[in-house]
């Protein structure tokens, strides 16, 4: 017999919450933003750079963040702990593929860093994947936590800010990659 998930009358966290999101989300647009101004202001150097960028390695972690985050979703509308445990580790592994496939991706592009020719292109391709990156590793973490004592604020609260770096991510990928 499955053990049912009690909707309680936990504290409501939401100002902590959109704090968090909206400052994620400010902090991304600034980096993109910086992004798209150096990539108007240097196009060819821009474009020349992007040659050399694996789209479909970064084609490949789209797909997985975007199963990672239905997993997440999933973990909030679980009604047993049993798959609720199961769709925050799935969530968070997955989360561990996306890292690990942009640490392969990222062997083949360090050797452009401080090249004259792509003015600042990598400089600032690695500070916003990087940044990326961090949270999707911090947040894979955060999610194995969780799911080790689940409370339903605590998993409300990880899987909405993984779905904000989802995001971003669906932002961050046609900006340097495709545009």
């Amino acid at each position: 017999m499955a053990v049912e998930l009690a909707q309680s009358d936990e504290p409501n966290d939401d100002l902590i919450l959109w704090i968090l999101v909206w400052s994620e989300l400010f902090a991304f647009g600034v980096l993109l933003g910086g992004f798209m101004v150096m990539s108007y202001l240097h196009p060819d150097s821009f474009s020349l750079a992007k040659i050399h960028l694996n789209g479909r390695l970064a084609s490949l972690n789209t797909l997985v963040l975007i199963a990672s985050g239905w997993l997440a979703a999933e973990a909030v509308r679980a009604t047993t702990y049993q798959k609720r445990r199961f769709a925050l580790v799935a969530s968070a592994m997955l989360g561990f593929l996306f890292a690990a496939t942009k640490v392969v991706e990222y062997q083949g592009e360090l050797r452009f860093i401080g090249d004259a020719t792509f003015n600042a292109f990598f400089e600032l391709y690695f500070m916003i994947t990087g940044f990326h990156l961090a949270h999707v590793v911090f947040l894979s973490l955060l999610m194995l936590l969780i799911a080790r004592r689940m409370e339903r604020s605590n998993v409300v609260l990880v899987t909405t800010v993984w779905h904000v770096i989802d995001i971003v991510w669906l932002v961050i990928f046609p900006v340097i990659y495709l545009g």
